[in-house]
C-alpha cells in the first residue's frame, strides 16, 4: 500500500506531482493527480477505448464535489485556471493511499469522509464511491457535478453551441448523447435530487501540457447535479459507463475487482514489497486486442508498439507466471506479421499499421525463446509460430522494406533517409535525430541472437537444412561483428557502421551485445563493455542514452515537442535499460560483491514508485542528477525490466 498523510495532501506541488491510475483491461484508463486536480489533458475519470485497445476519448473529466454540513457548503475539487487554484479542496485532505486503488481521506467540519476510485475490469465503466466515516451527528450531504469532456484524449475541448444539454434520467440512470458519433454516456447514481445545469466550466490550464508545449487550456460541459444524502449505512455511489450498470451492484463490482487484484499479485509468491508493487503494475498494461492480448507501451498516450511489447513480454506475463497471457500476445501479433516484420505501432485511430521498425521483429523471436524457456511447450511453438519465424528470416536475407537485408558479411543493415527504425526513433516534422543508418550495434545483436533461437528450434523440429542454415549465417555475422564493431581505443563497440564509416558515441546500445542469451562476444571484450557502460551510463534510475561527455549531450529532458525529442535519446535515462545491463553485469561479474551491489542498486528504486505515476515506473529521467522523472508516468517496458530485477534478486 501506497500512502501519503496531510504534510504530501496539502502541499500543492507534492500532490500535483503524484499521478494515480486505474485500467481497464481494454486499454481505457482513468487518471488525476493526489489534489485532485487534472494537469494533464490525459486526466479523466473515465477514458474509455471505444476500439480497444485504442479510440479512447475522454467521457467524464471530473466531478466537482461540494460536502454540505449543516447547510454550509465545503468545496472538496481543485481546478487550476488562469492565475488561481479554484477552489483548494486539497486543503482538507488528511489521506490519500493506493489500496490497491486511489483512496482519499477529507476532515470537514467534524466529518470523515472516504472517497474511492477504481475501474471495472473489461468495461468502460469507472465507480465512485463516497463513504461518511464520521460525522459528529451532523447532517451531512454530497453534491457531485459531472464535468464531460467528450473528446479524443489528444485533443482539447471549448466552449460550443452543438453540444446537446439534455438527458434522460431514469430509476438511477442518467444518459447522455452530447454530440453526434459519440457513444452514450451512462451514469448510474444513488443520488436523491438531479438538478438540471447545462453550464460550461471555462478555462481549465493544465500545467503538465502547458511545460510541454502543447495545447493547455479547455472548456468542459456540465450537464447537472446530482446531490445524495450521506449517512454511515448510506453511501454515495456513482458508475461512469459507456454499458447500461446497476447502481445496486457497486459492493460487488468492488469485491470481485478486489478479488482480481489479489489474485494476480499472490500469484507469484514475493516477500518484498517492490516485488508485489511492480507486479500489480504489470497488470495495467496487458489488455485486449481482437480475441487476443496485447501490451500498452506506455500511459497517458501510447497504443500497443509492437517493439515494446516484445521487449516488455518477458517481465510483465512471464515472471508473473502469466505464460497463457504471453502465448495469447505472440499469437496475436503473429497474425499482423507483413513482409517478415512485425508492426512498429498500431494508430489510435485503427488505420493500418505501421512497419518502420527493424528491431521489433527480433524482438518477437527473443520474445519466443523466453515463452519457451517458461514453458517448454515446444509443440506450440511448432504449430502456431515456427512457420512464422522461418518466414521472418527468409524476408531479412532476401531483403524488406527500408533497406533492411543481409549484408554480404552476415550483418543486418537497415535505413533509409528520413527513416528512424530502431529504438532511438525521434523525429520531428523531417528531422531524424538519431538516424543511425547502416548497421546499429544492437540489431546485430539481436539478429545473431535470433539465428542462433532459430537453429535451436530447426534442430528441435529435425528441420536439418535450416539449422544448417542458421549456423551458417550466424557464424558469418559473429566474425565480421568482431571484426568491424570492435573499437579497441574506447575498449567498447562503436555504435553504427555504415561502410567505412564508425560511430563512436558511447551508448547503451552495445550492451545488449553481452545481455542477449546469446552473445558473440569472449568475456574479456564484454566485461570491458560492460565497464565502459558503468562509467559513462549508468545511473540509479536506468542507462544514459549517450555519455555526458559527447558533445551532442543533453543533460535535461523538458521543454517543447523540438526541444524534449531532441534530447530523447541524447542523454536522456531510460528506466528500461536498467535490467539489460543488469543481466550483462552479473554475467560478467558472477561473484557475491556483485550481487550485493545489484541489491544496492535495487534497493534504490522504490523511491520513485512513491514520486511521480505511484506505484509506477516512468518512461524517463533526466540525464543530469537529480534525475527527475519524465515522459510517460508508466511505461511498460520499464516496469518488466525493473521486475526483472527485482525478481532476479529474489
Amino acid at each position: 500500500m501506497i500512502r501519503f498523510d496531510q504534510t504530501v495532501c496539502t502541499d500543492f506541488a507534492a500532490a500535483t506531482r503524484r499521478e494515480w491510475l486505474e485500467t481497464n483491461g481494454l486499454g481505457g484508463f482513468a487518471s488525476g493527480t493526489v489534489a485532485g486536480v487534472n494537469t494533464r489533458r490525459y486526466h479523466g475519470l473515465l477514458v474509455a477505448a471505444l476500439n480497444p485497445p485504442v479510440g479512447r476519448t475522454v467521457l467524464l473529466a471530473k466531478l466537482e464535489e461540494t460536502l454540505i454540513v449543516d447547510g454550509t457548503r465545503y468545496e472538496l475539487s481543485a481546478n487550476q485556471y488562469p492565475n488561481t487554484i479554484h477552489p483548494q479542496g486539497y486543503q482538507f485532505l488528511k489521506e490519500f493511499r493506493l489500496d490497491p486503488w486511489p483512496v482519499w481521506i477529507y476532515e470537514v467540519a467534524g466529518c470523515r469522509l472516504e472517497k474511492s476510485v477504481f475501474m471495472v475490469d473489461g468495461e468502460n465503466s469507472t465507480i465512485v464511491r463516497y463513504v461518511l466515516l464520521a460525522s459528529n451527528g451532523q447532517n451531512v450531504e454530497l453534491e457531485a457535478r459531472p464535468l464531460l469532456a467528450l473528446r479524443d484524449y489528444h485533443a482539447t475541448m471549448h466552449e460550443n453551441g452543438a453540444v446537446n444539454a439534455h438527458y434522460i434520467s431514469v430509476d438511477g440512470l442518467l444518459s447522455f448523447v452530447p454530440y453526434e458519433g459519440l457513444p452514450t454516456l451512462h451514469l448510474a447514481h444513488n443520488a436523491t435530487i438531479i438538478e438540471p445545469a447545462g453550464y460550461w466550466y471555462r478555462n481549465f490550464e493544465y500545467a503538465v501540457e502547458r511545460a510541454r508545449g502543447l495545447d493547455y487550456q479547455e472548456d468542459l460541459f456540465n450537464p447537472c447535479a446530482l446531490k445524495f444524502e450521506l449517512t454511515k449505512n448510506h453511501s454515495a455511489d456513482l458508475i461512469a459507463s459507456t454499458e447500461t450498470l446497476d447502481i445496486k451492484q457497486v459492493a460487488q463490482y468492488e469485491l470481485a475487482e478486489l478479488a482480481r487484484r489479489r489474485s494476480i499479485v499472490t500469484a507469484i509468491p514475493a516477500e518484498d514489497e517492490l516485488t508485489r508493487t511492480l507486479t500489480a503494475a504489470a497488470d495495467q498494461f496487458i489488455v485486449n486486442r481482437g480475441n487476443g492480448k496485447t501490451i500498452i507501451a506506455g500511459y497517458h498516450w501510447f497504443s500497443d508498439w509492437g517493439r515494446d511489447t516484445m521487449i516488455a513480454l518477458p517481465g510483465l506475463t512471464l515472471t508473473t507466471g502469466r505464460t497463457d497471457v504471453a502465448a495469447s500476445i505472440l499469437q496475436e501479433f503473429a497474425q499482423h506479421v507483413s513482409q517478415g516484420m512485425l508492426p512498429n505501432r498500431f494508430p489510435d485511430a485503427g488505420e493500418a499499421p505501421e512497419y518502420n521498425t527493424v528491431d521489433a521483429t527480433l524482438w518477437y523471436v527473443e520474445a519466443v525463446r523466453a515463452w519457451l524457456a517458461a514453458t517448454g511447450d515446444a509443440a506450440f511453438v511448432k504449430q502456431h509460430l515456427y512457420a512464422t519465424l522461418i518466414d521472418i528470416i527468409d524476408w531479412h536475407e532476401r531483403g524488406t522494406r527500408y533497406g533492411i537485408r543481409v549484408d554480404d558479411d552476415g550483418l543486418l543493415r537497415a535505413g533509409e533517409p528520413g527513416v528512424q527504425l530502431t529504438w532511438m526513433d525521434a523525429k520531428v516534422g523531417d528531422w531524424v535525430v538519431t538516424p543511425r543508418i547502416g548497421k546499429p550495434v544492437e540489431i546485430q545483436a539481436l539478429w545473431f541472437n535470433a539465428l542462433c533461437v532459430m537453429r535451436g528450434l530447426a534442430e528441435t523440429y529435425g528441420d536439418a537444412t535450416n539449422a544448417k542454415r542458421f549456423k551458417q549465417l550466424a557464424t558469418r555475422a559473429k566474425r565480421s561483428f568482431n571484426e568491424q564493431f570492435w573499437n579497441d581505443a574506447a575498449g567498447c563497440f562503436y555504435d553504427v557502421v555504415n561502410g567505412d564509416e564508425r560511430d563512436g558515441s558511447i551508448r547503451p546500445n552495445q550492451i545488449f551485445a553481452v545481455s542477449l542469451p546469446h552473445t558473440m562476444l569472449a568475456k574479456a571484450r564484454a566485461k570491458r563493455v560492460v565497464a565502459v557502460v558503468e562509467r559513462d551510463l549508468l545511473t540509479p534510475y536506468g542507462l544514459r542514452s549517450l555519455a555526458s561527455a559527447d558533445a551532442q549531450y543533453c543533460a535535461h529532458y523538458n521543454g517543447g515537442v523540438i526541444e524534449r525529442d531532441g534530447a530523447y535519446h541524447q542523454g536522456t535515462v531510460w528506466a528500461w535499460l536498467l535490467g539489460p545491463f543488469v543481466t550483462a553485469y552479473l554475467k560478467v561479474n558472477d561473484s557475491k560483491a556483485a550481487y550485493r551491489k545489484v541489491v544496492k542498486w535495487k534497493a534504490a528504486l522504490a523511491t520513485h514508485l512513491l514520486e511521480a505515476g505511484l506505484g509506477q515506473v516512468s518512461e524517463v529521467f533526466d540525464g543530469a542528477a537529480p534525475h527527475e522523472p519524465g515522459g510517460c508516468v508508466a511505461q511498460a517496458w520499464s516496469v518488466a525490466e525493473w521486475l526483472h530485477i527485482a525478481k532476479l534478486h529474489e
